[in-house]
């Protein structure tokens, strides 16, 4: 399992009027999250599509605890659990500064090929990337 905090600072056109986090933009956080979480293994998204591979989006789930607002720094957990196949599935918490709970969230990304746009594994740098960091 790899697991990282990212820290996000709620801007302004993420609100409503009554400066609420619209609910469509947690799952820009969980994108967020999951790009620095492959930053902080010293890899990204665009290395895979330059090799490659898309990771596109099968699955969102999102459960809605409680708001954030703007200018709220948040911090989103995004977790890695289970070595990467043709899916992965990145669970996240939201929380915002007191550590209130305000967000969780799980999305399965399924590896396809960039040509073909079939499934297909996902690079081997990727997995062992998992297995390196993994704490399994």
């Amino acid at each position: 399992m790899i697991t990282r905090d990212v820290k996000i600072r709620v801007p302004y056109n993420h609100t409503d009027k009554m400066g609420i986090v619209h609910h469509s933009n947690y799952i820009c956080y969980y994108e967020m999250a999951r790009g620095e979480m492959f930053r902080s293994l010293g890899a990204s998204y665009r290395e895979m599509e330059e090799q490659g591979t898309f990771l596109v989006v099968r699955e969102v789930h999102s459960v809605y605890y409680a708001s954030a607002y703007y200018d709220d720094l948040l911090t989103v957990r995004v977790t890695l659990k289970k070595e990467p196949t043709v899916k992965a599935e990145f669970d996240f918490e939201i929380f915002n500064e007191a550590g209130t709970l305000l967000n969780t969230g799980k999305v399965i990304l399924a590896s396809v090929d960039s040509e073909t746009h079939r499934p297909c594994k996902p690079p081997k740098w990727f997995i062992e990337l998992y297995r390196r960091y993994s704490d399994d």
